[in-house]
C-alpha cells in the first residue's frame, strides 16, 4: 500500500438503520397476540394483551422518531441530545401509559398487560438486533 492510499480519508455515508421495521414487528406481534387471546380466551384478556403491547410499542416509536432525526459527524451534538430526549420521553410515555391503563381501564387482566408488555419488549429487542445484523457494513 502506498503512502498516498494510507493517508486518504475514507468517506462513509452512514444511514440510520431501518428501525421502523422493529416498530412494525412489535405492532404486528401485539395484534396477533391479542387476536390469539380473543380466539382462545376472552375479550378482557385480549384487550389487556393489546394494551400491554401498545404500552411497549408506542414509546419505542417515539424513541425511534426522536433518536434518528439527525446523522453525521457534524450533527453529533444533536444526535446525542436527541438520543437523551428520546430515551427520557420513552420512559415518561411508558409510565404515563401504564398509569392510564391501570387507573382507567376496567375490567382489566393486569397480569396479561404486564406479560404482553415484557413479551413485546423482547420481540422489539430481537427485531432491532436482527435489523442491526442485516445492515450493510462500512468499509
Amino acid at each position: 500500500m502506498s503512502k498516498k492510499e494510507e493517508s486518504t480519508p475514507v468517506v462513509v455515508n452512514l444511514k440510520a438503520p431501518p428501525i421502523y421495521k422493529a416498530i412494525v414487528t412489535q405492532f404486528v406481534a401485539t395484534v396477533l397476540a391479542a387476536l390469539s387471546a380473543f380466539a382462545l380466551m376472552d375479550g378482557v384478556t385480549a384487550y389487556s394483551i393489546f394494551l400491554g403491547g401498545m404500552v411497549s410499542t408506542l414509546p419505542n416509536a417515539y424513541f425511534a422518531f426522536k433518536a434518528f432525526r439527525y446523522s453525521g459527524a457534524r450533527q453529533m451534538p444533536l444526535v446525542i441530545k436527541s438520543f437523551y430526549a428520546g430515551e427520557s420521553g420513552k420512559m415518561i410515555i411508558t409510565a404515563v401509559m401504564f398509569a392510564l391503563v391501570f387507573a382507567g381501564v376496567r375490567p382489566l387482566n393486569e397480569l396479561a398487560v404486564i406479560i404482553s408488555f415484557i413479551f413485546i419488549l423482547i420481540i422489539g429487542l430481537i427485531a432491532t438486533a436482527t435489523i442491526g445484523l442485516k445492515t450493510p457494513k462500512s468499509r
